[in-house]
């Protein structure tokens, strides 16, 4: 399951009576979203659990992302991805192999460099209650997709109701499955080159390139 811990390719079930579109949920969400966009840069430790209760599942991973505009890059246990807004490398230690292919903005999947602005479209949303997770108050927001074949059908977020931020995000698919995604450390506003989010083979000695594009 580790491979996917930020395979964020959200193709939803639309519920028409579940979701509209919440006046307060998009005030919620517009300025969480304009507090992400006046970072420059950022990085994130993320811990990520995976439930499943009829199945007896309870799985939980950690990593480190680093974003910078539709850049960046995430550090796993068994794996690491980068992304600079073209070009995406998948890099496995473990088989010493690179994987490259072209970056597709234009497909469903959600870049994690976006998170903070993927609700402005294809989404509707739900203001549903103020609730406190790790001792701090939070508004709890729902995000249903537009899209009827869907495999995921919801995102519910978790916005500090004090700062903004995004404290979770939990994805929940068909098959009973939840992917939660919690913040436990940021740190924002650093200063990158554009070429930390490129891979260079000459830094790997031995690696073996995969260019699948």
């Amino acid at each position: 399951m580790k491979k996917y811990f930020f395979a964020l390719l959200l193709t939803f079930v639309g519920s028409l009576s579940y979701s509209q579109y919440d006046p307060k949920a998009l005030e919620i969400l517009e300025a969480m979203s304009n507090k992400y966009k006046a970072i420059t840069a950022f990085e994130a430790s993320l811990t990520t659990g995976l439930t499943n209760e009829s199945e007896g599942v309870k799985e939980e991973f950690k990593g480190k992302i680093t974003v910078k505009g539709d850049k960046f890059r995430l550090l796993l246990d068994d794996q690491e991805i980068i992304n600079n807004g073209t070009t995406v490398w998948t890099y496995l230690p473990s088989a010493k192999e690179v994987n490259i292919d072209n970056f597709d903005s234009g497909s469903d999947e959600i870049n994690p460099s976006k998170i903070f602005d993927m609700y402005k479209k294809g989404f509707k949303y739900l203001y549903l209650a103020d609730k406190t997770e790790n001792g701090v108050v939070c508004e709890e927001v729902d995000l249903v997709p537009e899209k009827k074949d869907a495999q995921y059908f919801k995102i519910k977020m978790m916005i500090s109701k004090k700062d903004k931020s995004i404290m979770s995000w939990t994805m929940f698919d068909k098959s009973g499955n939840r992917y939660k995604y919690s913040i436990t450390k940021f740190v924002p506003n650093l200063k990158l080159e554009d070429s930390f989010f490129t891979f260079d083979p000459k830094k790997y000695p031995g690696v073996e390139v995969i260019d699948l594009r």
